[in-house]
């Protein structure tokens, strides 16, 4: 959101994934009126797109609340590079590692150099998704349906897979959805469906005080939620917040405005 509740034009970028950097205003994520309350003291969270808009804002809440921080992005070094300030501003490590979370064998690396390097994995946040508008079903070419499929459900399997099972009890993986797995939307097709998965795929793996399920490592795995952080101003193009301009922030039925952070 722009500085004093204003209201600005939609910004596009054709590049994808837009760079943060070239937007005028910038969005602002530093949240100043947040109090921190040391929630993730001793904690490390590893968070995909966190070079940006909504992993940018989490990775330095996170940090603000004493987590250190493995900041994933793809190539934009720029976005990532003010990130990673502004969480050692708060006195926090980061780790930043560029690569592309469709590729497995990354996110396998991902989770062995933050082991290797901060000692254990707490938290997960499977923020990382791309969208590309079409007008029509028809439009879309095979090649564009399984890059979003590849960048926003299979990275999220891979990451996950990789970090199972080295996180303990008491860990958290969050994954970031969207209003479009609740309303759908008919120019963002293959990304509505994208993100409708992700508010089935936590169940299988546990829900609170519900059974443990056999995917979960020794019956004791990590809690996984699916978040919904509504009409957030963000690097992806400006996309998003034009195809639903018309609508009032925070009325998609069932969507969460905001992450829980009280159950780490």
């Amino acid at each position: 959101m722009a500085e004093n509740n204003q209201t600005l034009p939609p910004q596009h970028q054709e590049q994808r994934p837009g760079k943060e950097s070239a937007m005028h205003p910038c969005p602002q994520y530093k949240a100043e009126e947040y109090k921190a309350a040391g929630k993730l003291e001793g904690k490390v969270a590893v968070i995909t797109g966190a070079n940006s808009g909504i992993g940018r804002a989490v990775a330095v809440v996170f940090a603000r609340e004493g987590a250190d921080i493995v900041l994933l992005y793809l190539d934009q070094s720029e976005d990532a590079e003010e990130t990673r300030r502004e969480i050692e501003k708060h006195g926090r490590r980061c780790l930043t590692l560029a690569g592309d979370v469709a590729d497995a064998a990354f996110c396998r690396m991902v989770v062995e150099e933050t082991l290797g390097q901060c000692g254990h994995l707490d938290v997960l946040v499977n923020n990382a998704g791309e969208q590309h508008p079409q007008e029509r079903l028809e439009d879309i070419s095979e090649e564009q349906w399984e890059k979003t499929f590849r960048t926003n459900i299979f990275g999220m399997f891979h990451l996950t897979k990789a970090a199972l099972p080295s996180m303990k009890a008491g860990g958290s993986i969050i994954n970031t959805t969207s209003v479009t797995a609740y309303k759908g939307n008919p120019k963002l097709i293959d990304y509505s469906t994208t993100r409708g998965d992700h508010c089935l795929h936590p169940l299988p793996v546990g829900q609170p005080g519900a059974a443990r399920h056999p995917c979960q490592r020794g019956g004791a795995g990590a809690d996984l939620d699916a978040i919904d952080p509504l009409h957030l101003q963000r690097g992806g193009g400006g996309t998003f917040r034009r195809l639903y301009a018309a609508e009032a922030s925070g009325t998609a039925g069932g969507g969460s405005a905001g992450l829980r952070v009280s159950r780490l």
